[in-house]
């Protein structure tokens, strides 16, 4: 069984600006209340606008990660990566057969409570609310 909070990673040698993210499956067909147990929780730094601060990134790549979360099935560690000309992706380095996922339009998005952003899986684009960004 999965659980659907993890907890907090503390490491006080990480910057301040590093946040905790978790992201959550929207209203789309087939869930049409959205649905909570279909997740992502981010580790990463965020700048003043909430913006992932790609210079941070850099300096702590091996901090920025993620779990894909999934009803039925153990968390899925991955790797924040940052691409060339800008984007985002999750790598997940566990599973070969498994393309990475996507963040449209990452570097413009700003992670607040509230908004939304939009991830490709498997050629198909989904869209997840941010329900909470909690300091480490």
């Amino acid at each position: 069984m999965q659980d659907a909070h993890p907890k907090p990673i503390l490491n006080a040698s990480l910057p301040a600006q590093f946040r905790q993210i978790r992201l959550e499956l929207a209203r789309e067909p087939g869930h049409p209340e959205g649905d909570a147990a279909v997740a992502y929780v981010l580790i990463a730094p965020v700048d003043a606008e909430g913006r992932i601060d790609p210079a941070l990134w850099r300096e702590h790549r091996e901090a920025c990660r993620v779990a894909r979360l999934r009803p039925d099935s153990d968390p899925r560690p991955g790797q924040l990566l940052h691409r060339q000309g800008g984007g985002w992706a999750f790598h997940y380095p566990a599973a070969a057969n498994m393309p990475d996922e996507t963040g449209f339009h990452f570097a413009d998005e700003c992670f607040v409570a509230g908004e939304y952003v939009s991830i490709n899986e498997a050629g198909k684009m989904h869209t997840y609310r941010i329900v909470s960004v909690s300091h480490l």
